[in-house]
């Protein structure tokens, strides 16, 4: 563990959160303007080498002030760029190749930090570059989208997706710190800022009803793009996922509950290739499902379906699952999932809203009547 990353916990805000997994403990700095006021983080000097990885959207945005932000702060020696090319069906191998071919390059060894400046699949693959150069190194997540910021930033799950799977391939690698700038959600298209509130909507399902019910009487003001609205929705979720992490750092039990809907999402996200949904709108449309499915079973109120649906709708998201697929394929898709055990489908279900369970024990003949019928 690297002293100089650790003074980036010296800063205390009301805004910022703490994920506790001890010695490897982090922060995560939320802020509106984080990247242009590198004071706000104590400066360190003798930081040796830094490897900022973004991609061809985010680069012209945010890089430069990237790079003076990491400057001003960690001052190291060495401080170089890679731009990846953007989307989901380019996180692969093949793209893991070109990180690891410009970190030997350029020489870096195993004091290197790598920084993740982008959205979800820059994370995930910048990730599982540092936990597999030279058998793990350090990292900093910089997320520019509401996704990154509310989910995958945090937790340290990282990897790349497989022609028949997502997230097949990868590790579990914690970050140093999570640098959230709220202000960078001004340049995310309005499609990806709603894919972000799918993950928001989830947190109120799994943990906490009255956070639902604060997204729905304010989601108004967060379509707006309110940055103190905003704050406090990254903050509940970054708060409800850093308690989860804390419990289950490996997903060998409660972890599994922010699933909910994802098992459903990722098997439309393969069914489509990758290119039809953004991730959220998978997730959006698999947290229905997943309502869906729970009140079928008689676990939920009918109430709850309508207004998560009601709410999605509300931040633009698809509430229907598409055409084409066929529930046999769904079912194949499904049994391929990461929780699937003892080959039965475990699915993240709601026994009320803010109570989510994980489990195989439900009448499939719903599960296949559901997906026959949507």
């Amino acid at each position: 563990m690297s002293s100089k990353l650790n003074l980036l916990e010296q800063r205390s805000s009301q805004g910022d959160v703490r994920v506790e997994l001890g010695e490897r403990s982090y922060p995560i700095m939320i802020e509106s303007g984080l990247l242009a006021n590198s004071s706000v983080v104590q400066s360190v000097v003798g930081l040796s080498q830094c490897m900022i990885i973004t991609n061809t959207t985010v680069a012209p945005l945010y890089l430069e002030q990237a790079r003076q932000f990491i400057d001003n702060v960690f001052s190291p020696t060495q401080l170089d760029t890679l731009v990846l090319p953007d989307g989901e069906e380019h996180k692969h191998l093949d793209t893991m190749e070109l990180i690891y071919s410009a970190l030997l390059e350029k020489g870096h060894t195993r004091k290197t930090v790598l920084v993740a400046l982008g959205g979800g699949v820059v994370g995930d693959m910048v990730g599982f570059a540092a936990a597999t150069y030279q058998r793990g190194v350090e990292f900093i997540q910089i997320p520019t989208t509401l996704l990154a910021q509310v989910d995958s930033s945090v937790g340290g799950k990282t990897g790349v997706n497989h022609p028949l799977g997502k997230n097949m391939i990868g590790a579990f690698h914690q970050p140093r710190a999570v640098l959230i700038d709220i202000a960078t959600l001004e340049t995310l298209e309005d499609r990806d800022f709603s894919a972000g509130m799918a993950e928001v909507v989830k947190y109120g399902l799994i943990w906490d009803q009255a956070f639902f019910e604060w997204l729905e009487a304010n989601s108004k003001q967060l379509n707006q793009g309110d940055h103190v609205l905003l704050s406090q929705a990254v903050q509940r979720s970054c708060e409800i996922k850093a308690e989860v992490v804390r419990q289950d750092e490996k997903e060998s039990g409660i972890r599994a509950i922010l699933n909910l809907g994802h098992t459903f999402g990722h098997a439309i996200e393969t069914a489509t290739d990758y290119t039809a949904y953004r991730h959220g709108e998978a997730v959006a449309i698999g947290l229905v499902m997943a309502l869906d499915l729970s009140q079928r079973l008689g676990w939920i109120e009918a109430e709850w379906c309508e207004r998560t649906v009601r709410l999605l709708n509300q931040f633009d998201l698809p509430v229907a699952c598409p055409s084409g697929i066929g529930a046999a394929k769904m079912l194949e898709l499904m049994g391929r999932d990461k929780k699937v055990l003892d080959s039965r489908i475990r699915l993240v279900l709601l026994k009320a809203c803010g109570q989510a369970v994980v489990t195989s024990e439900f009448d499939e003949a719903c599960l296949s009547e559901m997906l026959a019928e949507i």
